[in-house]
């Protein structure tokens, strides 16, 4: 527990989303604690346990109740995305980060009654490990121009490592109708960088069979789970459905499904 904040200058962090109340204090971020806190603290102290040293660190509890985690150095791309974060190396950098990460999280078993933040969108599958879920641009670190670290655990839960890798690829690959995304990534050839991700990875051929059908139930609970958190909780997640987000996922999903054969000719 720290004593106080002090007279310690609070810079207000407004990269994300949905969390709401971030500030950076020197070389800590400070957040509101939310049901699901405790769990995430226990799977980062875990990785830190482990030597992955691509996510922040627990460092305690401030005087106003924050939770107290370390600065990781570095940059994340903003929007619109520079080219640096369209690159095939960064692609296959983050499959490489995100392998690290799941092997590293493969090893921590939580208690079961651990509160994790689920009702967001998954499968069905068993859990094999607990996984970030939220490897958007927004919680990309980056240094030299390459990723280095992941930070806001907020959605990490029971999940199957193939889960994460297509939420991943949802912004990185991207799998979005062209519409919608950032100028720098409009013209990409999603399939083969598809397949260079899970080959950086080293994703087995049968969760390469199952990337688009996990795909394509992906955006189904995405949509009702977006919807529904925007009724309920309000705030950031109210927000993102009224900038649209419920039609870009419908246009991502008709983009999947008209490009299917394309795509899965590069997952063979």
């Amino acid at each position: 527990m720290e004593a106080g904040v002090g007279t310690e200058t609070e810079i207000p962090l407004t990269g994300g989303d949905v969390t709401e109340g971030i500030v950076r204090v020197a070389d800590t971020v400070r957040r509101p604690i939310r049901p699901h806190t405790p769990a995430v603290h226990g799977l980062l102290r875990h990785l830190e346990r482990m030597g992955f040293d691509g996510a922040p660190r627990v460092l305690g509890i401030d005087d106003r109740g924050r939770e107290i985690l370390s600065w990781l150095p570095g940059e994340t791309p903003g929007r619109p995305l520079p080219d640096y974060a369209a690159t095939e190396q960064t692609l296959a950098a983050l499959a490489l980060l995100l392998r690290r990460l799941h092997d590293a999280a493969s090893s921590y078993h939580p208690q079961p009654d651990a509160r994790w933040d689920t009702q967001t969108a998954n499968v069905d599958d068993a859990p094999e490990l607990i996984g970030h879920c939220d490897v958007t641009p927004e919680n990309v670190v980056f240094r030299d121009g390459r990723p280095a670290g992941l930070i806001d655990f907020d959605l990490a839960r029971p999940t199957t490592r193939l889960f994460d890798v297509v939420t991943t690829l949802r912004h990185w690959a991207p799998i979005a109708d062209p519409a919608d995304r950032d100028s720098v990534l409009h013209d990409v050839a999603v399939g083969p960088r598809l397949a260079l991700f899970c080959a950086a990875y080293g994703l087995d051929p049968a969760r390469r069979r199952a990337l688009l059908p996990t795909a394509r139930l992906r955006f189904e609970r995405s949509y009702a789970a977006m919807r529904d958190r925007a009724g309920r909780d309000g705030g950031g997640w109210a927000r993102l459905w009224q900038q649209g987000a419920g039609p870009r996922i419908r246009r991502a999903q008709d983009w999947l499904e008209r490009n299917w054969d394309d795509l899965d000719a590069h997952l063979g």
